[in-house]
């Protein structure tokens, strides 16, 4: 199972950006869709945006539409999440995560693993 590093975390000011990064252990990345998540305190963990391998496809949680992009480097066997107009409540840890089909994504209870992720704090 190709493992998944997160970075790109911080503390920052609602209204900044910030840009998250998922970098992969294999190249079989490549073949693989991804997924960015996040939980915040005392809530679930929910998928807010996915990219299908070869970036065709691109889908986003309603309440992240229009600030975040994801995006993907299959050279790099890196993917990204740019957060724009960040929120206080965007406040959470964010998390990714990666499958063969891009619909298996839509649930994280299908994943067993997951990794550190990076914390992303937006204050007011």
């Amino acid at each position: 199972q190709v493992q998944l590093v997160e970075s790109g975390g911080g503390l920052v000011q609602s209204g900044e950006s910030l840009r998250l990064s998922c970098a992969a252990s294999e190249s079989t990345f490549e073949f693989l869709a991804m997924g960015w998540y996040r939980q915040a305190p005392g809530k679930q963990r929910e998928l807010v945006a996915a990219i299908s391998r070869e970036s065709e496809t691109t889908n986003y949680a309603a309440t992240v539409k229009g600030r975040f992009t994801i995006s993907r480097d299959n050279v790099k066997s890196t993917g990204y999440l740019q957060i724009d107009s960040l929120k206080p409540e965007d406040t959470a840890v964010y998390y990714c995560n990666a499958a063969l089909l891009i619909s298996t994504l839509d649930d994280s209870s299908n994943f067993r693993s997951w990794g550190q992720g990076t914390q992303v704090t937006v204050s007011s």
